[in-house]
């Protein structure tokens, strides 16, 4: 059975960790604001992600 990532192209490819680290990024600041306003919290998760989709298609761009 065939796999969705060849691991031998990808083993070098970090750039897919640009999300992740974003969206820890965005958990640490929305704590910041969790008491304020619980939306402000959920803003900033959703706001990492868009980095991080940002980020990861410039990161990626130069792989292929």
């Amino acid at each position: 059975m065939a796999s969705f990532i060849d691991k031998s192209e990808n083993q070098d490819d970090k750039s897919y960790w640009a999300i992740g680290g974003s969206i820890m990024i965005g958990i640490g600041v929305g704590f910041f604001f969790l008491l304020t306003n619980p939306m402000f919290f959920v803003a900033c998760i959703m706001i990492g992600i868009g980095v991080g989709l940002v980020l990861e298609a410039f990161l990626g761009r130069g792989k292929e």
